[in-house]
């Protein structure tokens, strides 16, 4: 248990602060750009995922759950969109 308190201790006087954003960059570098485009897929499929789950079904707590789950992605899908294409959103 000592070792674990000295690790923990270690590692919180160690970190390295970085400077916060107070608001998003004027351009998005090409790494940037790719993280972005992987986040947009991976909320696609989520959304997809959860509207067929929502299809399949039958107890209707659970199929509004798995919706608001969809809804969410589908938010978080737009989010990102906005910042890739400010001219771009889905209905």
């Amino acid at each position: 248990m000592k070792g674990g308190i000295i690790l923990q201790q270690y590692n919180n006087q160690n970190q390295i602060s970085q400077p916060v954003m107070t608001e998003p960059p004027s351009f998005i570098s090409n790494k940037d750009l790719l993280y972005l485009k992987d986040a947009m897929s991976w909320e696609l499929l989520a959304m997809k995922k959860c509207f067929h789950a929502s299809q399949q079904c039958l107890n209707p707590r659970l199929k509004q759950a798995i919706e608001q789950a969809g809804m969410m992605h589908q938010r978080h899908y737009q989010t990102l969109l906005r910042h890739v294409d400010p001219n771009k959103t889905l209905p």
